[in-house]
């Protein structure tokens, strides 16, 4: 559902409760039928946007919670609903306080407050989510590729997914036009980062929506950038910048192809950075790669690497035994540099 506007009428500048809602109508309520009402009147007074789902989150109710005490209130006579063609509700008109009794004898109800839906222009932002009829969701679901697709998300989360999260699904696949692919590696994204809530799964598509990500590879490049290890082996080789699209596919390709993590990426940069100035990306690519192919898992196979390399360098065929020390410190020298090529080469 989209925000909810608050109009202010005659309601003073503090959250002010009435008595005789304290008197009549607090002991017969339940926990979040109170909650509910409360911080309604709270937004009031603030003038301040709310929607069913802001409710929602601040007391940690579903949403279907909230409208079981939004209803309660209104059997009470405390406020009246409002609802649009597509019976979604769109507005809530908090009523003059009562006593029952008064109420019963058919008192007049004079309305205090109304709260309504944004302006119908606020409705064409791409990123607001449309109030999908059940029609709607109905052929969505009956959609033999988008219906694999909510049994997957089902799967991720655990759970038979609500009208409001199929709602979530279809506006991101309908309204921000991500693929199922997307959509997939969407929900395993903010799953990975102990994120079940589909509020914060939407609000991360929207981000990804307004940077231009289109795809699955789009999408674990731009979030990568922000992860810790990523700029912590961009500090371990002299970098201070954030990583250009090139860096980061060496950084993914290190950690999720290869699977090192910090303990092993880091000797690499270290030995990088001892050894040039310049294209240190590849060098630290040329030794993990190295690493990898001679079957480097953990920091303690470094060792046992590097012995190997030794070994096979001492058993190469050495130059004319005519040079004096001199040209022997030289033709150490050539060999490191012819090392370095080689590396930059592989």
């Amino acid at each position: 559902m989209g925000q909810l506007k608050i109009y202010k009428d005659n309601y003073v500048d503090a959250t002010a409760v009435s008595n005789i809602f304290i008197d009549e109508y607090i002991k017969d309520a339940n926990d979040a039928q109170l909650k509910v009402y409360l911080y309604l009147i709270r937004m009031i007074n603030a003038n301040l946007p709310v929607s069913i789902s802001d409710i929602a989150d601040k007391f940690n109710h579903t949403e279907k919670d909230v409208l079981r005490a939004l209803k309660y209130w209104e059997k009470h006579r405390l406020l009246s609903l409002e609802y649009d063609d597509d019976k979604s509700l769109s507005g809530i008109h908090l009523l003059e306080l009562n006593r029952p009794e008064e109420t019963a004898a058919g008192k007049p109800l004079a309305p205090v407050v109304t709260l309504v839906s944004k302006p119908a222009a606020a409705q064409a932002d791409p990123y607001v989510k449309p109030a999908y009829t059940l029609d709607q969701l109905k052929a969505f679901k009956s959609d033999e590729t988008t219906s694999q697709l909510l049994f997957i998300v089902e799967q991720y989360i655990g759970k038979t997914l609500s009208a409001s999260e199929i709602r979530t699904v279809l506006f991101l696949s309908d309204k921000l036009g991500f693929s199922v692919d997307l959509i997939d590696y969407l929900v395993q994204y903010c799953l990975e980062r102990g994120k079940k809530d589909f509020h914060y799964i939407e609000k991360v598509a929207i981000r990804w929506a307004q940077e231009g990500i289109h795809t699955p590879e789009e999408a674990e490049k731009q979030t990568y950038k922000y992860e810790k290890i990523v700029y912590d082996i961009m500090k371990a080789l002299g970098k201070s910048n954030t990583p250009t699209d090139k860096e980061a596919d060496f950084i993914i390709y290190w950690t999720k192809r290869l699977g090192y993590g910090m303990d092993i990426i880091s000797i690499a940069c270290e030995r990088t950075v001892l050894s040039t100035d310049k294209h240190r990306f590849e060098y630290a690519d040329s030794i993990l790669n190295n690493w990898h192919r001679a079957g480097v898992r953990h920091v303690t196979d470094i060792a046992r690497a590097d012995e190997t390399f030794k070994r096979a360098k001492a058993s190469q065929p050495r130059l004319s035994s005519n040079a004096n020390k001199f040209n022997q410190f030289k033709q150490n020298s050539y060999d490191f540099d012819a090392l370095e090529r080689e590396l930059l080469q592989n």
